[in-house]
Parts: structure tokens; C-alpha cells; sequence
């Protein structure tokens, strides 16, 4: 147990965590010993970034054709990277490993909610993506077609992107917990010629029958010739009946891969053809189909993973419980890891079913020593109590992660001291589906962490902070650029080269990359992520970061989980509004809306104190987890809702505007 045979009373921890709020920066635990090297990486980044990514480059990967060019920077922003070099993504992340002798290395522990275990080895994903990529040839697929991928977390979805990368095709995976209109869209705007799916899909006992609701939106798509089916949950799972198949159309996967071929040598691709689109839903209303190509984006995602966990192949076992359909998945549970031969978990299911301590128990089953998770699934943990995590032995975790927002002190401080007994060094990453991999974020056994700051670029990254005019800020709050391309970086975005110069170039000029992220640069060159440029809410002249309000609104002990966002007005330029859901249960009243401004106040200033506070049941949050600020700036000052296809519960919206209108303008 984390707490030795006692139990962790929640007065205490409570006022452990407050006591350690006081401690402004952590030094490395004394007990972690780092594995890998990174001085030697750190000086020759910053001497010359480009000879150093074509020396990693050579080191990490391996190349059919090897590279002589480095760097195109002729015609920015598309750049190009190791263009007349060739490799093959699938052969570097499978065949080299076998090649080497470590083909029953386990590559997955997969778990299933209801108890279901399999461990994949190399040589079981190997043989499983050369028939699948031979399948998909039988199909009519090449080089350069898209393939649509929508599945569940289960290893078939690592086998298909990587039959897609051993001949060439483009895939483009969508989040498994989307509605199949979403899919819909995804494979009609990237012309997608097969779609990779599953007859069903469980969820906290229940199971979602994913192939009719896909029959029932995809109509007669023109690029759509085949549906392949992978039979996860059988009839029995359905009723009692199999998924529906089309004649001519379906096929299913089993079927597929016995009449295949058992041999597919990997095809060698130059580094700069596509390997995938991604969409991501961002800030904006209409979503981006990132494209990113093959060798840049390889090796960003294989060198971070090696600097960022400090995994040693041979004996670490990791986990990160983000999805595949989203960046995370596809560079830190696909790619980095297989490309690095390391051991990973693979989950698929609820972190609360079938019950608060599921995560725990795994990672106490499969000896996990790194785990990498999201700051809003910490605040969820924190939620449910440290009883459940405390129910397990967490001893073997040697190095925790956070990812895909800033995370607060106090969720941060939960993190160090309840999962990670204060002996795990915790790296705060921040990166973007843009960017492909980690850009800032701690080394562990090196890097002085503070609990909400991602600390310093890593090696070979040029983030930057500027003015809004572009000047270079050394401290303070600015705008969050990248001043030189780097290797994992979009590349465009599909079919709309006008729209990613305007997105990403067109601010500051063609060779700075807008991130659309507001920081803070510290005195000691620590960047603190804010959030989007338009989360930083500019009070009377003052710029008040959202996340820090956020931050000091959820210390509150009535409150279980905040949103902060800006509202026009007439008298400050802007106002702050916080949507707010309370604990345990309480109900909202005026004398709790008192009570948490003087709260802000007293940890912020009085000029942080929301103008409006907004009760909410519940807040608009992606499938994966992240609340969506922009629908709640809309719903603030009543403007048409845009894009919802990304939340998890669209009814949400409807929600909150009902009560937006029943608290009226709240003038405070």
C-alpha cells in the first residue's frame, strides 16, 4: 500500500497538500537515478538544432535510403525534413526489434474492463500488421490512399496504423467515443478509401453497437469502397445477431488476414510522404486536418519519448491512458513507444468502472514504473478520494506525466504525493497535435520542477515568448511562438495550404509559427502555459491568466472542477466568468458566490474576482476530457453555439445556457 497499513484520512492530506503549496520548487527525488544521458544532447542542440536532429536522426532511426539533405528551408513555412532519405515507419517500430532478437518482448499489455488480459508480443504485431497491410492491398489500397481507422482501444488499432505505415497509405483515426457523423465527416473531406471498424464496443458494461450506426450515416460515400469489421463482441455481445455486413463492402478483419498473405516487407517511403491526418478540434469551431509526414514526425516522437520517460526497454513498463485517436495516442502509446521497443499497457475502458480504483489496481497487476495521464482525469482521482488509489501497491512507479493541459498546484501536489509517494520526478509536457511531439517539459532526474510550469524547451525545440507585436519578451506574459521548424511538425493542413499559412504563419511571418497558446516566462526561464492566446482575460489593462484563477477557484474546498473564461464589458474591456461545479452535492447560493470571490481575492487580488459565477451540473468536455472554453465564451455572451461534435455530452450546452439566462447579467 502507498501508505504503509494506514489510511490516509482526508483532513490530513488535505492539510499535507495546503502545507506543501508554501514549497515553490521540487528538486529531482534524491532516489531517482536518470538512465539515459542528456548533457551531451542539451549543448549540441543549442550549437547548431539542425546538426543535432540529423545526428539523432541517424542514431534512433533506421533508413532504408539514408539521408544527405537535413533541411529545406526554401520556401517556408513548408518546411521539409530528411527529403531524400527513405524509411519505413512500420519496419522501424517492429521488424528492427525482431530483427534484434526481441520478438517475444511484450509491445502490449492489453486489459479489458471485464477482467479480459493479452499480451501481444513483437512478433505478434509483426505478423498481425504484414497480413493486415497484404489485406489492405487485396483491397485495392497504395500508396498515398486514406484509411479510416474507428476503433476502440484494442491492439488492432496500433496493427492498422502500422499496416497503413508499412505500404504507404495515409491513415486517419478517429476518436473511438465520436458519433459516427463525426466519422462521417472525417472520411468524406479526406476522401477515405477504407474505413477499419469494430461490430461494438463496451463501455462501463454496456455495449455501443459501433457497425449500424456507421451503416446509418455513411450513405454512398464516393471514396469509400470497403468497411473492414473486427468482430470485438460477437453476438453475443449484440443481442444475440452479428453486426450487419454489406455484400461487396464489408469484410470482416478475421477474414481478411486469413486470406492474406503472412508476408509484407515494409515499403521504403521517402520522409517526407504523408503518413497521417489528424483532426483536431482546437479552439476554433471548424476542425483542422493536421497532416504530418513520415521521418520528421518518427523521429520527434521516438527521440522525446527516450529524453522525456527515461525508459530502459528491457525492464520499464508504461502506460498512458490517453486514446489512440488523439496525438497522444498516436505518439506516445503507438509510435514513440514501439519505435523505442518499449513494454507499454493498454487499457480499454473507464478509469471509474468497475470502480474508482481500476487504474490502481493495473498498475500494481503489471508492475507499472511510468504512467502518463491527464491533469483532468488527477482532478477526477481527486474527486473520488485517496482511499482508492491507497488500496494498491504503486512502488514500482519510478516517474510520473501529465498532458494535454496546464495542470494546477494543487492536482499536481496530489499527483507528487498520493500516486507517486514524492519519490517520482513528474514531467509536466506540454505539445500540440501541431507539433507532433513534446516540446517543454521537465528531464527527469535534472530539471527543478514547479508545480504548473512545463519548465524549460528540450533539446532542439525554439519556443519563444513575444509581445503582441512580435518583440521578444524575456519574463512575463506574452504570446507562445516557435522561432525554428523542427522535424515532427505539421507539415499543412490537408487540402488547405491557405488556411495553415493563415493559422500558424501569417501573425508574426512566415518563419515563426503562432502556437495560439498565451505563457508566462518566469525569472528562471520557466514557461507557465496560460492557455489559449484568447484565455488570457485582459481586465482593465491587466492580463489575468485563466488557469491561475482557475487554480485558486478549485483550492476552494466546496468546489470540485472550475472553468474561467472571458466575457466583454463595457467598463473593464473584459470580465472574468467562472463556470463553477460544487462538491458533495452543495447547492449554490448567493452567500457561496460571495465566499469564493473573496477566495480568488485573497489568493489572486480583487481584480481577479469573477464578475459572474455560473453553477454548472457539469462542463462541456471533449471525449477526451478537455473543457471546451470556447463554447463557454459563446454561451456567456450569447452568441450561436459552433461546432459541438466533439463533446462528450452535447447536451451540456442546452444546460448551461438556460442557467447563464436564469442568473442574468450578475453585475458584481
Amino acid at each position: 500500500m502507498t501508505t504503509t497499513d494506514e489510511t490516509r484520512s482526508p483532513g490530513a492530506l488535505e492539510a499535507e497538500l495546503e502545507r506543501m503549496l508554501a514549497v515553490e520548487t521540487f528538486d529531482p527525488p534524491a532516489g531517482f537515478t536518470r538512465r539515459g544521458p542528456i548533457d551531451a544532447d542539451v549543448a549540441a542542440a543549442a550549437a547548431d538544432p539542425v546538426a543535432f536532429w540529423a545526428d539523432k536522426a541517424r542514431e534512433l532511426l533506421t533508413w532504408d535510403k539514408p539521408f544527405t539533405k537535413v533541411l529545406n528551408e526554401e520556401n517556408p513555412p513548408f518546411y521539409k525534413w530528411f527529403e531524400d532519405g527513405e524509411l519505413n515507419l512500420s519496419a522501424n517500430c517492429l521488424d528492427r526489434h525482431v530483427d534484434a532478437g526481441n520478438g517475444d518482448r511484450v509491445a502490449f499489455h492489453w486489459a479489458g474492463e471485464e477482467g479480459e488480459r493479452l499480451a501481444v508480443t513483437y512478433a505478434d504485431l509483426l505478423a498481425e500488421t504484414q497480413r493486415l497491410a497484404n489485406g489492405l492491398r487485396s483491397l485495392g489500397v497504395g500508396r498515398g490512399d486514406v484509411v479510416g481507422i474507428f476503433l476502440p482501444m484494442i491492439p488492432q488499432v496500433a496493427a492498422a496504423m502500422l499496416a497503413c505505415a508499412r505500404i504507404g497509405a495515409v491513415h486517419n483515426v478517429v476518436f473511438g467515443g465520436f458519433a459516427a457523423t463525426a466519422v462521417k465527416e472525417r472520411m468524406e473531406v479526406s476522401d477515405a478509401k477504407v474505413l477499419i471498424t469494430v461490430d461494438g464496443a463496451r463501455r462501463k458494461g454496456r455495449t455501443a453497437p459501433v457497425k449500424s450506426a456507421v451503416d446509418a450515416e455513411m450513405g454512398e460515400l464516393a471514396s469509400l469502397e470497403h468497411i473492414i469489421v473486427v468482430e470485438a463482441v460477437g453476438a453475443a455481445g449484440l443481442g444475440g445477431q452479428r453486426a450487419p455486413m454489406k455484400a461487396g463492402r464489408d469484410v470482416w478483419y478475421a477474414d481478411l488476414l486469413a486470406a492474406a498473405d503472412p508476408v509484407c516487407p515494409a515499403e521504403p517511403m521517402p520522409a517526407e510522404a504523408p503518413l497521417f491526418i489528424l483532426y483536431s478540434s482546437g479552439s476554433t469551431a471548424k476542425p483542422k486536418g493536421i497532416l504530418h509526414t513520415t521521418g520528421g514526425y518518427l523521429l520527434g516522437a521516438t527521440y522525446t519519448y527516450r529524453a522525456v520517460f527515461d525508459l530502459d526497454p528491457a525492464t520499464d513498463v508504461y502506460w498512458c491512458s490517453a486514446d489512440v485517436g488523439w496525438i497522444t495516442g498516436h505518439s506516445y502509446i503507438v509510435y514513440g513507444p514501439l519505435a523505442n521497443g518499449a513494454t507499454s499497457v493498454m487499457y480499454e475502458g473507464a478509469p471509474d468502472y468497475p470502480d474508482y480504483d481500476v487504474w490502481w489496481k493495473l498498475i500494481d497487476e503489471y508492475k507499472v514504473t511510468v504512467f502518463y495521464t491527464a491533469p483532468t482525469a488527477i482532478r477526477a482521482c481527486i474527486k473520488w478520494g485517496a482511499e482508492y488509489p491507497d488500496r494498491h501497491d504503486l512502488s514500482s512507479l519510478r516517474l510520473l506525466g501529465t498532458v494535454g493541459e496546464p495542470i494546477n498546484p494543487k492536482a499536481w501536489l496530489w499527483y507528487h504525493k498520493v500516486i507517486g509517494g514524492e519519490r517520482c520526478p513528474i514531467v509536466d509536457t506540454w505539445w500540440q497535435t501541431e507539433t507532433g511531439a513534446i516540446m517543454i517539459s521537465p528531464i527527469p532526474g535534472v530539471t527543478s520542477t514547479k508545480p504548473g510550469s512545463a519548465t524549460r524547451p528540450l533539446p532542439g525545440y525554439s519556443p519563444a515568448l513575444v509581445t503582441e507585436d512580435g518583440q521578444p519578451l524575456s519574463e512575463g506574459v506574452g504570446v507562445l511562438v516557435v522561432t525554428k521548424p523542427w522535424p515532427s511538425m505539421l507539415r499543412t493542413l490537408y487540402k488547405d495550404d491557405e488556411r495553415f499559412v493563415e493559422t500558424y504563419f501569417s501573425r508574426f511571418g512566415p518563419t515563426t509559427y503562432l502556437v495560439g497558446d498565451a505563457a508566462r516566462l518566469d525569472a528562471d526561464g520557466y514557461f507557465w502555459i496560460i492557455g489559449r492566446i484568447d484565455d488570457v482575460i485582459n481586465v482593465s489593462g491587466h492580463r489575468l491568466s485563466t488557469a491561475e484563477v482557475e487554480s485558486a477557484i478549485v483550492a476552494h474546498e466546496a468546489v470540485a472542477e472550475a472553468a474561467v473564461v472571458a466575457q466583454a464589458d463595457e467598463q473593464t474591456g473584459q470580465a472574468i466568468v467562472a463556470f463553477v461545479t460544487l462538491s458533495g452535492g452543495r447547492i449554490g447560493d448567493d452567500a457561496t458566490v460571495a465566499e469564493l470571490r473573496e477566495h480568488v481575492a485573497a489568493r489572486i487580488g480583487k481584480l481577479a474576482r469573477p464578475k459572474r459565477i455560473i453553477w454548472a451540473d457539469d462542463l462541456p468536455k471533449t471525449r477526451s476530457g478537455k473543457i471546451m472554453r470556447r463554447l463557454l465564451r459563446d454561451v456567456a455572451e450569447g452568441r450561436a453555439l459552433g461546432d459541438v461534435t466533439t463533446l462528450r455530452d452535447p447536451a451540456v450546452m442546452a444546460a448551461l445556457a438556460t442557467k447563464v439566462a436564469e442568473a442574468g447579467p450578475d453585475d458584481q
